[in-house]
């Protein structure tokens, strides 16, 4: 593989799911104290959460308590509990653009606005025959990281 033109530069968040978010929120805010910061819907995301984070300015991290809109429909953001990790990346555009060229299996959708604003994408958990490289079963979420959090974490 040839010079990485990106960094990866830390957790930007984790995202569980579940079939009520209520029940998560018990655990994630009433005991363990977490922060609702935002809520995000959406009918193509098939999804209902509710962003917490953790931690100050460029080292905050984002807990994602979701639940799907329609239990029968995809993406079924509550099938697994441990739903993605999300990864702050310096330049997106030139990380997807390289893992590409080098086998990485991108899911559906691109390049697009995620919940909190930030442009995102997302690595398939799965490998195939034109694109060998995978997450091995994890849903892994690329997100472009603001210049704070660059200058921190960089």
């Amino acid at each position: 593989m040839s010079v990485k033109p990106y960094r990866i530069l830390g957790i930007q968040q984790i995202a569980i799911g579940g079939p009520d978010k209520q029940a998560l929120r018990r655990l994630w805010v009433d005991v363990l104290g977490l922060t609702v910061t935002g809520q995000f819907v959406s009918e193509r995301e098939n999804v209902d959460e509710d962003i917490c984070t953790i931690g100050a300015g460029p080292h905050r991290v984002e807990v994602d308590l979701m639940q799907p809109l329609d239990p029968e429909k995809k993406p079924a953001v509550h099938a697994t509990p441990l739903n993605h990790v999300g990864l702050w990346v310096d330049d997106l555009v030139k990380a997807v653009d390289w893992m590409a060229a080098n086998g990485v299996r991108f899911a559906p959708g691109g390049i697009r606005k995620g919940a909190a604003g930030y442009d995102i994408c997302f690595i398939h958990p799965k490998s195939n025959d034109e694109f060998p490289i995978g997450g091995e079963g994890v849903l892994i979420e690329l997100v472009q990281a603001p210049a704070d959090v660059i200058a921190a974490l960089g």
